[in-house]
């Protein structure tokens, strides 16, 4: 489990570009299809990942529902955040390329109690957020075939087709996956825009001062709202997952991961505070709403716009799934790689390079997440709720461990750096701030179950591995 960095150490007059180019070490491919993914592919991957045009729809009216005015400056906060792990993570995968990523990361710089806590955390956070956008693709399924169609799909047999699709796309090739995310999300954020656009052109490109001067929002509403925010940004690195397929990785994917986060701040800041301007005097308020750009698009006079605007945000939901099993697919693949798991899931199929198994077992974990909640009769948008809930805890251990790891990676290539060091460790605290703000705006009790389950998933993983280990001391040699 526990490895060192390798390859040769950076001097200090050695520049980070020609460090990366002619002393990188050499990336492991794991039987998966090397460099087909250029760029903008694996950009698409991180993007998808997020799926920013649903959080436009479902999470910015949450979000909204506690900081108000507020809730631009919630994102912006947000984005810091975001920026900050980034950083880390983009520090990373400068010096190592892996399909594991975060986890990997992690179990080549720390010692290997980390790295397994990692490897649990990182999994539990694609996968359930994997389902809770299938959940979201099943909210509107429902609202699209009872508004057009005036019935309602069968929600298992709807589950079971979209996270089908997504793992047969997904396997056959990863390189035909991201080109549909990329066009999938494209698409649907250029509707948004458009209608954002519309709403800001009718509002006359004025300030909106009750939003500038956060008038009537209190400060301890700021907590919560920031953890409902970070959910938007989640998933941002999962780029990092294409260590062995893009291209020139140790160039493309720390590129990759910065981009996403600083074009979903923008997007999300400039998103909420149009959509707080455009409800302005509407009689319907912006929490109370379940598609916020449907009605903002037909106060712009683009009703046909808002339509597509739900289909896109259906699709992307889909597109998330399929982000989410390609991520999560890979992280079983590490692991099983490094013993965690059983080695079957660490094969690929040779004639389409992908991890054929765990993509499999991905895919049926997501449905068994949202099978169970519709079979107790939990909606769509409550499945995207609870279960992206839980995803949260999942990446903010995974981001906590990263910021911890990387002056350990750096110091074993040569790498020393204060400002680094000093980074880390405002990272490190910020991740523990939102973690105890998720911990204290707990409102239910569906909620304030999910730190028990997730603890307890950990504490499964980690006895799996001890109980691993034992077993390998006690074997006859």
């Amino acid at each position: 489990m526990h490895a060192e960095f390798k390859g040769r150490s950076v001097t200090h007059s050695e520049t980070p570009h020609s460090a990366t180019e002619n002393h990188a070490p050499a990336r492991e491919e794991y039987g998966l299809h090397a460099g087909v993914l250029g760029p903008v592919e694996t950009l698409a991957q991180s993007v998808s990942a997020m799926a920013p045009s649903t959080s436009s729809s479902l999470t910015i009216p949450l979000v909204f529902a506690l900081a108000g005015n507020g809730t631009w400056f919630v994102y912006l906060l947000a984005t810091g955040a975001t920026l900050l792990v980034g950083f880390c993570v983009s520090r990373f995968a400068r010096i190592s390329a892996s399909p594991g990523s975060l986890y990997t990361y992690t179990a080549e710089a720390l010692p290997p109690f980390f790295g397994v806590t990692a490897a649990w955390a990182l999994l539990m956070a694609y996968l359930a957020t994997g389902a809770s956008v299938a959940g979201g693709a099943l909210y509107y399924a429902v609202l699209l075939c009872e508004q057009f169609l005036h019935w309602s799909p069968n929600y298992l047999a709807t589950l079971l087709a979209v996270c089908a699709l997504a793992a047969t796309i997904a396997y056959r090739d990863v390189k035909l996956s991201a080109e549909v995310m990329l066009w999938i999300e494209a698409a649907s954020l250029c509707l948004i825009v458009l209608v954002l656009s519309a709403i800001l052109y009718r509002a006359g490109f004025h300030i909106d001062l009750q939003e500038v001067k956060l008038r009537g929002v209190h400060p301890s509403a700021l907590g919560p709202a920031l953890v409902l925010a970070m959910f938007s940004f989640v998933g941002f690195e999962s780029a990092t997952t294409l260590g062995a397929e893009a291209r020139d990785p140790l160039r493309t994917i720390p590129r990759a991961v910065i981009q996403c986060a600083v074009l979903a701040g923008v997007f999300f800041v400039l998103c909420s505070y149009s959509e707080v301007l455009g409800f302005r005097g509407e009689p319907g308020n912006l929490s109370e709403t379940t598609s916020p750009l449907h009605l903002l698009a037909e106060k712009a006079d683009l009703a046909g716009v808002g339509v597509a605007i739900d289909f896109g945000a259906g699709i992307s939901m889909f597109a998330c799934v399929l982000a989410c099993i390609i991520a999560a697919a890979r992280v079983l693949m590490r692991m099983a790689h490094g013993g965690l798991l059983p080695s079957v899931l660490a094969g690929t199929s040779r004639r389409h390079g992908t991890p054929g198994y765990s993509i499999g077992l991905s895919a049926v974990l997501m449905l068994g997440m949202t099978s169970g909640l519709a079979l107790r009769g939990v909606r769509g948008e409550e499945m995207y709720d609870l279960l992206g809930s839980l995803a949260v805890f999942g990446f903010l251990t995974a981001y906590t461990l990263i910021a911890i790891a990387l002056p350990f990676a750096r110091r074993a290539v040569g790498q020393h750096s204060i400002v680094v060091a000093g980074l880390c460790i405002l990272t490190v605290a910020v991740m523990i701030l939102i973690t105890v703000f998720d911990l204290r705006s707990t409102t239910d009790a569906a909620h304030a179950r999910l730190p028990l389950i997730y603890v307890c998933y950990l504490a499964v993983g980690i006895g799996w591995y001890a109980l691993a280990g034992w077993r390998l001391r006690r074997a006859p040699r």
